[in-house]
Parts: C-alpha cells; structure tokens; sequence
C-alpha cells in the first residue's frame, strides 16, 4: 500500500472513532445532566428512551424487508451474471469476510448499489438494472468493493446505533415541551417550572439538529472509508472507482427528475447520491479530472449524507500508484 494511503487509512480511522465517541459522550452528558436536575417524575421520559430505541431497533430488524419491497429486490441467482458472483465471492476472500454477503438485483433503472442487512436476514449487497447497463465490468467490480466494504466495516449497524441518538434527544425534547406548556396551564405550575421545561425541551430539540449533523458527518466518513477499501481490495479499484462514480452520476443526470426523486426514500444507503448529477457526455477520464477541480460548497455538504464528489475522487488520488 503506497504511504500516502496508508496515511489516509489512518486519518479516517482516527476520525470515526473520535465521531462516534464524541457523539455518544456529549449525548450521555446531555441526557445524565438533564435526568440528574429536573426534579420532575422521570418515567415518562424513561418511556419515550425505551419506545424510540425499540422503534429503531425494530425499524433496523425489518428494513431488509422494506428495502427490498421499496427498490423491488430479488436474489441474483448463479446462473446470472456469473463473473459478477465470482467478483463478490473473490473480493469477499480478500476482504476477510468469513461469510459471503447474498447478492441481490434492484429492478430500477438507477445506476447505484447498496448494502444492508440486519441480524435476523444476514447481509446483502444490491446492484441496480441500471448499473448493471451502464457500467463496464471492472468498474461494476469497484462498486461492489465499496459496498463490501460496509458489510467488513458494520458502518451500517454504527450508522444505525447513532442515528438514535439525535431522534431521542429531540422527543424527550418534544415530551418536555408539551408537558411544559401543559403545565403552565395548570394553576398548580405558579413557580414557573412549565415554563422552564418548556425551554428545556426547545433547547434540546435544537440540539438534536446539532447531533444530526454530526451523523451526516460519520456517513461521510464511512463512504470515504468504504471507497478506501474498494482501492485496496479490487485490482486499479481506485482509478475504476472514480470512473464509476462519474458514470453514475452522468447516467442518474439523464433520468427524469421525478423518477430519480421516487428513489430517494432511503438514499443514504446507496453509493451515490441520485440526486446529485453531473453533465458530460465526452472521455470519462476527462470528466472525472473537471470533477476534481471543482470546489464544494462547505454549507451544501455539512447536510449531506455523501462527501462532495470533487473531495471523494480527489481521496482516492492516495490510492493511484
């Protein structure tokens, strides 16, 4: 592995660690400090904490289900698309993973991929028709890297974890709010106490947006991890990667715009956000090196789920010998 990639490996690891520990600390601190000094009766917001993690947890169980319901999903069978299976089953051997993840065909027209999986259905990993038609073998052969590279990380099970977090600083929020502005209704409530909680809980769904944002930041940062490990696991999968992804988004620009949005319900998952395209008909090379000139908009990205795609293939140059 060249230097400058190693160093890079090293730099993300660094930074989802320090993403997940600063989002689980500051949100036990925020919940403990809150707990710990209103002197309110706690079990109904030790109610919503048990309903709003087991909501997730269900919804975590069951989205395998709904995925494929939503993006029509069915197993790829052997006999289709053979050198695609071999490619799952090799990369696979060279990413360490002890069990292979079931390959699966998404019947849209949406060039993309994506991982998932839960405890009780294992793992997958989905290509769409539409990659399938628009891109050629090898860089079929980076994506599935990526996506492989999810299931090695279990991003998507940290992703879910955290995730939790934001949604349940905003409904013990919400349960203070209205119990606040409840209580200062009530004429027992003359010392102010609804009013009180009624700015807890504006505060504390104000704060829920913050820690959102800190999980679109770890989303990023697992791409960027993910794209890592196709250009070390895939044969030139750093140079086919960058190809891909400018394919994908040259393709998704060609789609109607109201189709693309019946896509996006859970676009987080998939490699490349549908919604951002690009415009270019002429050498993919070419196109990928105008995409790395370009320079994001930092507010743009700070709420999005993917990293910019000049910053993407721009980390992957570490890759390039």
């Amino acid at each position: 592995m060249l230097p400058k990639a190693r160093t890079s490996l090293v730099r993300l690891r660094l930074a989802m660690l320090g993403t997940l520990a600063a989002i689980t600390g500051l949100a036990t601190l925020v919940l403990m400090a809150i707990l710990s000094w209103l002197k309110f009766p706690f079990l109904n917001l030790y109610t919503v904490l048990g309903i709003v993690v087991a909501f997730h947890v269900l919804q975590w169980l069951i989205a395998p289900y709904i995925i494929n319901a939503i993006y029509r999903v069915r197993p790829l069978e052997a006999h289709e698309y053979p050198w695609l299976h071999d490619a799952v089953s090799r990369i696979s051997a060279v990413s360490g993973l002890n069990v292979k993840p079931k390959l699966m065909l998404a019947e849209i027209d949406l060039p993309n991929a994506f991982a998932y999986g839960s405890p009780i259905t294992g793992n997958f990993v989905a290509v769409t028709r539409g990659l399938l038609s628009t891109l050629p073998r090898e860089e079929v052969e980076a994506v599935v890297g990526h996506e492989l590279g999810h299931v090695k990380h279990k991003d998507v099970m940290f992703m879910m974890a955290i995730s939790i977090i934001p949604a349940l600083i905003y409904y013990i929020g919400h349960t203070l709010y209205y119990s606040g502005w409840l209580g200062s209704m009530s004429r027992d409530q003359r010392n102010g106490g609804g009013a009180l909680l009624v700015l807890i809980g504006v505060g504390l769904m104000a704060l829920s947006f913050i820690f959102n944002l800190f999980v679109f930041y770890f989303s990023r940062l697992r791409e960027y991890y993910a794209d890592s490990h196709a250009a070390i696991s895939v044969q030139n999968g750093a140079k086919n990667l960058q190809r891909g992804l400018v394919r994908i988004m040259s393709a998704s620009g060609r789609i109607r715009k109201d189709k693309v949005a019946s896509y996006t319900q859970m676009k987080a998952l998939f490699i490349a956000d549908p919604e951002v395209s690009v415009r270019g008909y002429a050498d993919i090379d070419a196109l990928v090196e105008r995409i790395k000139s370009e320079k994001p908009s930092i507010l743009m990205e700070l709420f999005s789920t993917h990293p910019h795609p000049a910053k993407r293939l721009r980390h992957l140059d570490a890759y390039v010998a």
